[in-house]
């Protein structure tokens, strides 16, 4: 096979890997679809029915006998579907997903997209304050990778550090304030 009709297969082949991971729903919005802020504004039972694609950050997951509830602080979504990590929000929102979804999982602080139609609202609190949730009747979601934590990274070594020099020391003989030093050849100089 030839490397010129062999190359493009295998870009096309890893491009489609890496896309099927996150549902196509969630990586492309509906056309048209109202804002959370819209239907906060108009009414939820204005926009019944309607397709969106909503996500942020979960606040809340409940889980009861035939679906999962998850209440979710909505985040401006990157071209991709993802939550942008932004200090700014239109308010919360209920989803609605068939079945159950792992609670250690689906944890608080997550960040989470869902594809759907709006099903009317529910009424709650935010501690003492009375809140109004629009709720999306789930049917594509996906779960964010969390971010790493810069504390469980391991440190950076020698080597590849841009002012790393193999030669300082002197592997040759001992150097009084390196002892351990192990030069270029990789063992110890003693």
């Amino acid at each position: 096979m030839s490397i010129r009709i062999l190359l493009p297969v295998v870009a096309a082949g890893l491009l489609l890997g890496c896309a099927g991971t996150v549902p196509d729903p969630v990586r492309t919005a509906p056309d048209e679809a109202p804002s959370l802020a819209q239907v906060r504004a108009d009414g939820a039972s204005a926009h019944d029915g309607e397709r969106v694609r909503w996500g942020g950050e979960i606040v809340e997951v409940r889980n009861e006998a035939d679906a999962t509830w998850l209440e979710i602080v909505e985040r401006p979504l990157r071209r991709g579907g993802e939550p942008r990590d932004a200090d700014r929000t239109e308010g919360r929102f209920l989803a609605r997903v068939d079945g159950f979804l792992e609670p250690t999982l689906y944890a608080p602080g997550r960040q989470f997209t869902v594809s759907g139609s709006l099903d009317g609202t529910v009424k709650g609190a935010i501690g003492e304050y009375a809140y109004t949730y629009p709720v999306v009747a789930v049917q594509a979601h996906h779960l964010w990778q969390e971010p790493a934590d810069p504390k469980r990274t391991t440190p950076r070594s020698y080597r590849y550090d841009p002012w790393y020099d193999p030669w300082y020391g002197d592997p040759w003989c001992r150097h009084p304030g390196y002892p351990y030093y192990y030069g270029p050849y990789r063992r110890p100089y003693w």
